[in-house]
């Protein structure tokens, strides 16, 4: 049972960050210590919350595996805008903003497939055993 809160508060806390993100909520703006707007921090959390669940939903494995890796990932991805964007709002000119844009689509599509491919190994790990045949005996 405590496996199943962590993942509703992760899933709570990635649908929280999307939805702000989405309906641009005037908070989003507000400054954090240090200068770093809250939409930036909001949405770092937003992918990490994602690839974190993945990585807690899925087994041992190449699926955990590739969790893992999908939440480096998003833990990397404020630091490495921060450092493109060469300022904290991440503001962009020119190919810079072309190669974020780039790293973060493929950022969010790997935490997204991650959280997917957890889901559906835990689908086939509970429906494989009801078909008879055992994933060992193919």
């Amino acid at each position: 049972m405590h496996s199943g809160w962590k993942i509703a508060a992760l899933l709570a806390l990635a649908a929280f960050a999307l939805g702000s993100l989405v309906v641009g909520a005037p908070y989003l703006e507000t400054a954090l210590p240090g200068g770093l707007p809250l939409g930036n921090a909001l949405a770092a959390f937003g992918l990490c919350a994602i690839a974190a669940c993945g990585a807690s939903i899925a087994r041992r494995g190449l699926v955990r595996r590739l969790s893992l890796l999908a939440l480096l990932v998003a833990m990397a991805w404020l630091p490495v805008s921060v450092a493109m964007a060469g300022n904290l709002a991440l503001v962009f000119s020119g190919a810079r903003g072309d190669a974020w844009i780039a790293w973060s689509a493929g950022v969010a599509i790997a935490t997204v497939a991650s959280l997917a491919l957890a889901v559906l190994q835990r689908l086939v790990l509970v429906v494989w055993p009801q078909v008879g045949v055992s994933p060992r005996e193919r």
